[in-house]
């Protein structure tokens, strides 16, 4: 596992975290962060993955549901959900992570994390997304 995998592994167990309990605060989740990490960069790396989907995420959910038909957001599993919250946020919104780049990192983490068939669902959910939507006709 790379440094920079392990740091998105990190954001992942900070993202699932705050979608369960949305109230824990900033000087025990960057504590998590450091204890984990133990590098500057990639502390700030995870940070900026986490607060950038944090930021993002109304319109990452929403991108989301658009891309994943006949599943609503909340129907999904805890894991798969913030797996693709963290993959659309680096494919959407950071432009020097290659779209390759962050559909990988998220199917590897889907595959470790999530259940038997969450890296096949991310793939399909992420590849979607990546997709320029269809021109009107």
């Amino acid at each position: 596992m790379t440094r920079r995998s392990r740091a998105r592994e990190v954001a992942l167990q900070l993202l699932f975290q705050r979608d369960l309990n949305k109230r824990i605060d900033r000087t025990t989740l960057e504590r998590f962060v450091h204890d984990r990490l133990r590098d500057e960069t990639l502390v700030f790396f995870c940070l900026g993955l986490y607060d950038g989907v944090i930021a993002q995420q109304s319109d990452i959910d929403r991108r989301l549901s658009e891309a994943a038909e006949n599943w609503r957001l909340v129907r999904m599993a805890a894991v798969d959900r913030n797996v693709l919250r963290l993959g659309a946020y680096e494919l959407l919104h950071t432009p020097e992570t290659p779209p390759s780049v962050a559909i990988d990192e998220a199917i590897t983490l889907a595959r470790r994390y999530g259940s038997a068939d969450s890296s096949a669902f991310v793939n399909g959910i992420l590849d979607r997304l990546r997709q320029p939507p269809p021109s009107p006709a």
